[in-house]
């Protein structure tokens, strides 16, 4: 199997996944709400627009369309979500147990931003 075959399995393995966190945003919107800074108003509002956010980036890398621009911006959606959700509440947990599942997202999100930025690097850079 040539490289370009396993990169275009690789992309549609992430695109499934990403879309399930996506759609998993809308199924679970107010337990999402938690999560969003206090910073923010609207609560509710930008769980279901990052679930958007996730669900177009799932789409274009399926159908191969603009898979460059959303590899960009879901990195950096990703990033924004590490820095102002994940990290303040891995420093803001009281213990080492309440620290696990922040700590956790903390660096699944972080993977999935480098994995984003490879299927943006693959990715010609007219589609």
């Amino acid at each position: 199997m040539d490289n370009a075959t396993i990169s275009k399995i690789g992309t549609v393995f992430y695109a499934l996944v990403v879309g399930f966190f996506g759609i998993n945003h809308f199924l679970n919107g107010t337990g999402f709400q938690k999560m969003v800074p206090t910073f923010l108003p609207g609560g509710v509002f930008w769980v279901y627009i990052t679930g958007a956010c996730l669900v177009a980036a799932a789409i274009a890398f399926l159908i191969n369309k603009q898979v460059r621009l959303a590899g960009f911006l879901l990195c950096l959606f990703l990033l924004l979500i590490v820095l102002t959700v994940h990290l303040p509440a891995v420093l803001s947990a009281p213990d080492s147990g309440a620290r696990r599942f922040p700590l956790t997202n903390l660096i699944k999100d972080t993977g999935l931003a480098a994995a984003a930025l490879l299927v943006a690097a693959r990715a010609p850079k007219t589609t």
